[in-house]
């Protein structure tokens, strides 16, 4: 009797259908394996018997695929075969351990309790999908494994006139000349509230504008309002995201001049200014905040708060005193 319990592989499966063909014994096939007789006979009879999809016989690969299937199959019912396993398992995910650490620490402790990783996260979702919520026990508590799927295509594909953040300008990219800003929506908890915040590049001046929802005309209006009252070389460009509410970009070109560049697909760091402008603002905006308790001069008050603090990569300066340096430098160029 052989001494490896391990599964059989491909290769010692065509061994033994190359020698079972050529009128070896069982006992002589397992000997040159270093095998068990048993574990020979046990293999061509479960993986060669006659289905209604297949006439019988013993074939290597299909032998493969039906021990693949079968370990799938069992791995995740394992821990319903075994209580005390399925107790153990528990309590340690109850403890936070992940999944990866129980299997590995079964493996290293005790070697006649073991799981992989694996089964033990096939298990966890299929009591998740019998209402058991075994999941809420996994570090993360996610409801489904994987990354989230992306559903749909991006929309900017039928965007008017869209032209790439790769073909921005470079001074654009160096944050050496003002009047170019990010856009992007400050969304809230509540259905439909937002605030438009536009930051410019250079200067890290914020602009907010209360919104009653996400559509591009109302977005676009807020916009055209507020570069309406700046000096043609402190409006240069804009860059969005890829949200629908950005979908009227283009008029700000033909209205005012404006270029418009769009990020990369799930890509909100092309855009890092404006990010880190709203992350600031969420200390006084949780995303729970009811926008129509604010008053304009509240949201006022919170704009002149982020615009008057200093900031080290201004060289401590504050965002307002930048801004208006690049308002009267403009203003006296031309």
């Amino acid at each position: 009797m052989g001494n490896s319990y391990d599964q059989l592989c491909l290769s010692e499966r065509i061994e033994i259908y190359r020698l079972h063909e050529g009128g070896r014994s069982l006992r002589a096939i397992a000997a040159t394996l270093g095998r068990s007789a048993s574990t020979v006979s046990r293999e061509i009879r479960r993986n060669g018997r006659r289905t209604k999809a297949w006439p019988g016989g013993y074939q290597p690969e299909r032998a493969q695929d039906l021990a693949d299937r079968r370990r799938r199959w069992d791995g995740r019912f394992k821990l319903a075969r075994q209580p005390a396993l399925r107790a153990l398992v528990r309590d340690r995910l109850a403890m936070g351990w992940s999944p990866e650490q129980i299997a590995g620490r079964l493996a290293r402790t005790n070697p006649d309790m073991t799981i992989s990783h694996e089964a033990i996260y096939r298990f966890i979702y299929h009591r998740t999908a019998q209402k058991d919520y075994w999941h809420r026990l996994l570090p993360k508590a996610r409801f489904q494994r994987g990354r989230p799927g992306r559903r749909g295509g991006s929309p900017i594909r039928h965007f008017t006139a869209h032209r790439s953040i790769h073909d921005r300008p470079v001074q654009i990219e160096d944050r050496r000349q003002p009047g170019h800003w990010e856009a992007d929506l400050m969304m809230f908890s509540k259905y439909g509230q937002a605030l438009l915040v536009l930051h410019e590049r250079q200067s890290r001046y914020t602009h907010l504008a209360r919104l009653k929802g996400k559509a591009s005309g109302a977005v676009l209006k807020r916009m055209t309002d507020w570069f309406q009252s700046l000096h043609s070389d402190m409006r240069r460009s804009v860059t969005f995201d890829n949200g629908t509410e950005f979908a009227q970009h283009h008029r700000l070109n033909e209205m005012l001049g404006i270029e418009t560049f769009f990020c990369d697909t799930h890509s909100p760091w092309q855009k890092g200014g404006v990010e880190n402008a709203i992350l600031r603002l969420r200390r006084h905006l949780a995303r729970k905040t009811d926008i129509t308790k604010i008053t304009q001069s509240d949201i006022a008050d919170i704009q002149n708060a982020q615009n008057q603090t200093p900031r080290k990569c201004l060289g401590f300066k504050t965002p307002f005193e930048v801004f208006n340096e690049g308002s009267i430098t403009v203003a006296l160029q031309t």
